[in-house]
């Protein structure tokens, strides 16, 4: 009798130790949830303000937005984007053109840098889908953020190559031999002029 009481006073106490763990974690997880919806409300309605001043920027005016499908469940919930170019009437990314996307995605990076800035951001042919004018706003934007941010553009074209400060480039001048060559515009001007 003495062995079995000593061995359920034991494990009456492990018992209630469980019990008091297992309700301060659900006190904590119950605390870290209320936070992090908290948290996640506030930056994404700071974003969704960014992204709607960026997406204006690049596209000269329209309209656009980010909506919870699940306002009740923010951290479960799916994120619907919303954008309108000037003169378009749509209601979903989906009857967007290529361009467009492409221009929609890089307004919604460029609003999370702005709030968050990255030291660096690789763009790869984000501006191949664009006319002109529209890859002359993207490298205007891409120059006044590159005070805070350093941007590396993988592109071909024209438009936006004008308005880099520099630019870097693999050539073959002999079949199966590449090289590297650099040019800062800054230098080239200077010596030009």
């Amino acid at each position: 009798y003495k062995n079995l009481l000593e061995r359920h006073t034991f494990l009456s106490g492990q018992y209630e130790d469980l019990v008091q763990a297992e309700k301060t974690l659900e006190s904590i997880i119950q605390e870290l949830d209320e936070g992090m919806r908290r948290q996640f409300a506030e930056k994404f309605h700071d974003i969704q303000r960014e992204f709607d001043k960026a997406f204006k920027e690049l596209f000269g005016g329209g309209h656009a937005e980010l909506r919870m499908e699940d306002e009740n469940n923010p951290l479960e919930s799916g994120i619907d984007i919303i954008a309108q170019p000037p003169g378009k009437k749509n209601k979903t990314i989906s009857l967007l053109s290529g361009g467009e996307k492409s221009l929609t995605a890089t307004a919604l990076t460029f609003a999370i840098f702005k709030l968050n800035p990255a030291p660096f951001c690789l763009l790869d042919e984000v501006d191949a889908p664009l006319d002109e004018a529209n890859q002359d706003r993207l490298a205007r934007q891409i120059v006044a953020m590159s005070a805070q941010t350093q941007f590396a553009m993988i592109t071909h074209l024209r438009v936006t190559m004008e308005k880099m400060g520099q630019l870097i480039g693999v050539t073959m001048k002999e079949p199966g031999v590449s090289r590297v060559v650099a040019v800062d515009i800054k230098e080239a001007v200077k010596v030009a002029g």
